[in-house]
């Protein structure tokens, strides 16, 4: 995975590749210990969607399916060595809301831990007025590669289990599905683990 060209802002590596900016977090800083952590934002909201469904052969089944428009966004930065999570819910995108995002999880990770948070070049990802903290590093993913971030899956899973053929009154009640459907998961650490264990990821640090 290699970081954009001309995208090195506060907090951010300009080595290609995953591992090699693993390196140059633990050069950068010396005295803490290294955690992969990988981020993303789903946008849920009252205009859900369809999932499967068992029913009879042959009859269409019938379900819930709401046509407002009331939606929030849920950030998320999973661990998958150790297993850590961090999510907020937020009404919207922007680079306020990732540095507030970024602020709260950088208060949640141990004093003596660098995290290194792979997360793909949204807009708000790069901005150069994003405040990013000294114990956070950012790598971007390539462009157009949502398949190397295993929280992708993550959301794919909690839209099929939680989040679809359901009614939400307002917008309370869509930031409660997605706090409701985010501790259901977590719970779970051996699901969780098994929706991100993406074969490559060991290699990393070989």
């Amino acid at each position: 995975m290699s970081p954009a060209v001309g995208r090195q802002g506060p907090g951010r590596l300009s080595e290609k590749g995953l591992r090699e900016a693993l390196k140059g977090a633990a050069a950068a800083h010396p005295e803490r210990r290294l955690q992969l952590w990988f981020q993303d934002e789903a946008h849920i909201g009252q205009k859900g969607r369809t999932a499967h469904r068992w029913w009879e052969r042959g009859q269409r089944p019938v379900g819930l399916c709401d046509k407002r428009f009331t939606s929030a966004y849920l950030y998320a930065a999973l661990c998958l060595a150790s297993g850590a999570d961090f999510a907020l819910v937020m009404p919207t995108v922007s680079t306020t809301a990732m540095s507030l995002f970024l602020d709260g999880f950088s208060r949640s990770l141990e004093p003596d831990v660098q995290a290194v948070l792979v997360l793909d070049q949204a807009g708000w990802h790069g901005s150069r007025a994003l405040a990013v903290p000294d114990n956070v590093t950012l790598v971007p993913l390539p462009p157009y590669s949502p398949e190397l971030n295993p929280v992708e899956r993550v959301w794919l899973y909690l839209r099929e289990r939680f989040l679809s053929h359901r009614l939400l009154d307002d917008y309370d009640a869509v930031v409660e599905a997605c706090c409701d459907a985010w501790n259901a998961l977590t719970a779970t650490p051996d699901r969780l683990r098994s929706l991100t264990s993406y074969p490559w990821l060991p290699c990393v640090n070989a």
